[in-house]
């Protein structure tokens, strides 16, 4: 009996917009990750050392599109130092992944309930991590209670815990008090102060598009704040400035400045249902006794809530502070296999 899915394997994420990308990941629910913009964006300007980019496609037989996966082959696998405490040495080598590092929800998108789909789309992962030198291959970042998870727990995979990501529903929330209102009394005595502190200490907070920042700026503040977790490089100034410009309305600039200099700043995208706190970057030396990463924080969430966005996506790490402020963990397994 022939194949009943075939997966059809693109360069581009242009043409595999033309082959019915869409078709699966238009919904309304398809995070930024998936969309065409950030693919786009991503595929010319990579934020990380890649040595080629894939986008699959699964088919059934009549042609139609049910299921999509980007992939990534990463020279280096491990950027953020989280798959070596489950498979060391993968640090050393290079891995087919699905999705890139830059991206904390991967997903199967489409038909993940199906058995012949996922094993279909798993199998021309491993071939094509094979044909193109990998020595591993796998998902990452996968919501461990979401339906890809389930969806390749019944495929035979089992997940390792990674690292956990934060988010909190803001449905039912018209203003910033609105949020403090739903937290315990310190936490939300805590951000009111730091607020007021802030205001003392001469901090102003702005948000404008890519194209009215200095991007270059914001990304060594970003780098050098990513430095600071051990992930050096993570935002090269020249590729984050191409990248973040192509992605256009998508993406919102954060800026707060003390007498001029600029303590923190946070690039946010949006997608039709989520505000994403992508990145960010702080610095920790300023006058007085105010958070920058706080009223960062703080300037977030009120964004969120005046762009209509019912979920507000967090990231990763900084775990007790968002613990702490209203955001909930969602532990990201990785399912990554040795050649």
């Amino acid at each position: 009996m022939g194949r009943t899915i075939v997966v059809d394997h693109y360069d581009d994420p242009r043409a595999a917009a033309r082959a019915g990308w869409d078709a699966v990941a238009g919904s309304d629910d398809t995070p930024v990750f998936y969309q065409d913009g950030y693919l786009s964006a991503y595929h010319d300007a990579p934020l990380a050392p890649l040595e080629r980019l894939g986008y699959l496609v699964a088919r059934e037989p009549a042609g139609r599109p049910v299921a999509v996966l980007p992939v990534a082959l990463h020279r280096l696998a491990d950027p953020i130092g989280g798959l070596r405490r489950l498979h060391p040495g993968i640090e050393r080598d290079s891995a087919l992944l699905s999705h890139v590092w830059h991206c904390y929800d991967t997903q199967l998108l489409g038909a993940v309930a199906r058995t012949d789909v996922v094993t279909e789309l798993l199998d021309t992962l491993r071939r094509l991590a094979a044909g193109w030198g990998a020595r591993w291959y796998g998902l990452v970042n996968v919501e461990s209670s979401g339906p890809t998870a389930t969806a390749l727990a019944a495929a035979g995979l089992t997940g390792k815990h990674l690292v956990d990501r934060y988010s909190t529903d803001l449905t039912g929330l018209t203003s910033y008090e609105d949020y403090l209102a739903r937290l315990a009394p310190r936490p939300r005595a805590n951000l009111r102060r730091n607020e007021r502190r802030a205001a003392d200490a001469g901090f102003v907070c702005d948000v404008t598009t890519p194209d009215g920042a200095d991007l270059v700026e914001i990304a060594d503040l970003c780098d050098r704040t990513a430095a600071r977790f051990g992930n050096a490089g993570f935002y090269p100034a020249e590729t984050f400035t191409r990248f973040v410009t192509a992605l256009g309305p998508a993406a919102h600039v954060l800026r707060i400045r003390q007498r001029g200099t600029l303590v923190a700043a946070g690039v946010c995208l949006t997608d039709q249902r989520r505000f994403h706190t992508w990145t960010c970057g702080v610095e920790y030396r300023v006058d007085g006794n105010a958070s920058p990463y706080a009223a960062l924080f703080t300037e977030s969430v009120r964004l969120a809530l005046r762009l209509g966005r019912p979920i507000l996506e967090g990231g990763r790490s900084n775990d007790v502070f968002k613990r702490r402020h209203g955001l909930t963990a969602r532990r990201l397994d990785a399912y990554v296999m040795r050649l």
